[in-house]
């Protein structure tokens, strides 16, 4: 790692501005429904001139924080992170987490933009920092909760622009969610089909639709979360009996959370999100799953092209990610970022980035 003198890296102002940007079409899961992006942008300027760029993507549905309550934490945490040296990001992390634990997405909007910094001033891709162990990852795209008929419009628009897994919204009913994942099967033969429940279904019910799309000819390749996030004897059962791996999303946000799922043997892969957790949590959550033989899995909220570029350079940086859902960047309408990665249909590439995570605000 290059050299650096703590002068040059120490932090000297943090900022932060709303992100409201519009998605192409309203965004409904089993736990409630986006209509527009209202995230936050995080800036921090390091003694040296650097400027790195972070996100925070609150999602009221799932973890409960929102923009004000990301910019209200962001505010407070002025006072840890100014002044502190960038170098030392992962006593940073845990200063944070420390005084904010229940504010995720602003600390993984702080450790993104101090990452980005300390690696733009050194000269090197933010992937590097995390092992540097592969440049490219191909993402799923994904379909919420809407009608069979839209369903089936944009299982085949997904498939002709080169997805090979479709990730689908599920949680409804059963039936409801039979006769969807039977639209994209049909539309979108030459992809693979993961349910995601978000945390919709009871046990019981979980088995049902999976069985009942066997019987169709229909494997989904992964059922996602399809309880609640509390009930790991629950998921243990789906685990059990529904005859496909299954992942634990909500319920996963920490590394002792993920050790309760493997002890349990409650699922067979685990998603991580770095809004679920923070950056440097996130990698503790990451071992904690190669020691016990889970699967890895990222995913991520409702972010632009830049906390999915951090994401991406964390994935790629580690390698053995199994499941890809970064696909968040095409529900929006005007993403105001370029950079990060460059696309060829679903696969993201980081080997052209030079320096940080690459992503800057378009002029």
């Amino acid at each position: 790692m290059p050299r650096t003198r703590t002068a040059s890296t120490r932090i000297m102002r943090l900022e932060a501005e709303p992100l409201d940007l519009p998605l192409r079409e309203p965004f409904t899961i089993a736990t409630g429904r986006m209509d527009a992006v209202h995230n936050v942008l995080v800036r921090v300027t390091l003694a040296d001139g650097t400027v790195g760029l972070g996100e925070a993507a609150p999602f009221p549905p799932s973890g409960g924080e929102t923009q004000a309550t990301t910019l209200a934490a962001l505010a407070d945490m002025t006072a840890l992170v100014e002044g502190a040296d960038a170098v030392q990001w992962r006593p940073l992390a845990h200063a944070l987490d420390a005084s904010f634990e229940h504010q995720a997405a602003a600390r993984t909007g702080v450790e993104a933009a101090v990452l980005d910094a300390l690696t733009r001033s050194w000269g090197v891709p933010l992937s590097h920092l995390f092992g540097g162990a592969e440049t490219s990852l191909r993402t799923d795209i994904s379909i919420p909760i809407v009608a069979p008929a839209h369903v089936r419009t944009l299982a085949a628009e997904y498939q002709a622009r080169g997805a090979a897994t479709i990730k689908l919204k599920v949680g409804t009913t059963v039936r409801a969610d039979l006769e969807r994942a039977l639209a994209v099967h049909a539309s979108a033969p030459g992809a693979d089909l993961l349910l995601d429940g978000n945390q919709g279904y009871s046990p019981a019910n979980a088995v049902h639709l999976i069985r009942l799309l066997a019987a169709e000819g229909v494997q989904p390749i992964l059922f996602e979360q399809p309880v609640h996030r509390e009930d790991l004897l629950g998921l243990r059962f789906v685990a059990e009996h529904a005859g496909v791996p299954v992942a634990a999303d909500e319920a996963v946000h920490t590394a002792a959370d993920a050790l309760r799922v493997a002890r349990l043997g409650a699922a067979h892969v685990v998603n991580i999100k770095l809004m679920k957790a923070g950056i440097v949590a996130a990698l503790d959550v990451a071992a904690v799953c190669r020691a016990a033989h889970l699967e890895l899995m990222v995913g991520a909220m409702l972010e632009s092209r830049l906390g999915t570029a951090v994401s991406a350079h964390f994935v790629a940086g580690q390698g053995g990610f199994r499941y890809i859902d970064l696909d968040t960047p095409l529900l929006i309408a005007g993403d105001p970022f370029t950079g990060g990665y460059t696309e060829d249909g679903t696969l993201y590439s980081i080997a052209d980035v030079r320096a940080g995570h690459g992503v800057a605000r378009r002029a």
